[in-house]
């Protein structure tokens, strides 16, 4: 069973070693359905996601792909339907405790410190950093230095750490913020259109990226880029109107009628 405690300051925290996944799962959606002025952005959607599991969701604009994000993290609340996550129920909690339980987002445009250095945005995402009392007493000992050099190389920014992060291209600075994330050892990392306005070498380079850092985590990427989720997908989901309209490998959605209709094309 998954427990929950509080800190002195009442934020919630999972004890991880002792949440069970759900018969092999490590997230389970059931039944999803949320609905804005009457559309249904979500409508009974259900998707499983396996722990170290690579998933790729595919579909037309408007099939309720970034809605499906926005309920993971806490953005959007459901009509009705269930989201559990290692056991735990993530509609009771906030946006803040969601991100404690190990989930992390990236959205589409990047969301980075500007002004401060890639060494510097890294060192305001370690955990123990993020609020007034771990700000006092945060050191870059000789661990935060290791983990903030392993972070660095696996994102391609080992050389640009006294960069600016207004001065990186719009790859680097995606980059930057999956590394930003990392930083907080989520279990489950949501992504959101990763490659879009990458140059073609940027592209290639974040699916290797993504499979570096896909050891010991899942990893939800939202793509529309098809020769991206080639090089990075073992299974895809397809969504429409808000619901699945299949899941498979990337060769046989491809070969789907009804995915060649709805988003492929003829």
């Amino acid at each position: 069973m998954s427990t929950m405690t509080y800190d002195d300051h009442g934020y919630f925290e999972a004890a991880l070693g002792h949440c069970d996944t759900m018969d092999g799962k490590l997230l389970e959606v059931d039944g999803l359905t949320v609905s804005f002025d009457g559309f249904k952005a979500l409508d009974n959607l259900s998707v499983s996601i396996a722990p170290e599991e690579l998933r790729v969701i595919i579909g037309p604009n408007g099939a309720g792909k970034t809605t499906f994000l926005d309920i993971l993290c806490g953005k959007t609340e459901a009509d009705v339907g269930s989201v559990k996550f290692k056991g735990i129920d993530l509609s009771k909690l906030t946006q803040y405790q969601i991100v404690r339980s190990g989930v992390a987002r990236k959205f589409q445009t990047p969301s980075t410190y500007e002004d401060l250095s890639v060494l510097e945005n890294f060192e305001i995402s370690i955990p123990t950093g993020r609020d007034v009392f771990g700000s006092l007493f945060f050191k870059r000992n000789s661990a935060v230095k290791q983990r903030i050099g392993d972070i660095a190389e696996q994102v391609f920014l080992q050389d640009n750490l006294r960069t600016k992060a207004g001065q990186l291209s719009h790859g680097q600075k995606q980059w930057l913020e999956i590394g930003m994330l990392l930083i907080q050892e989520p279990t489950l990392l949501l992504l959101d259109e990763p490659v879009a306005g990458m140059s073609p070498r940027e592209r290639e380079r974040t699916a290797e990226l993504l499979q570096r850092i896909a050891p010991g985590k899942s990893i939800v990427v939202i793509e529309h880029d098809m020769e991206f989720v080639k090089n990075i997908a073992s299974t895809v989901t397809v969504m429409h109107h808000g619901t699945v309209l299949c899941t498979g490998s990337l060769s046989d959605v491809q070969r789907d009628p009804r995915v060649i209709e709805v988003y492929l094309g003829a």
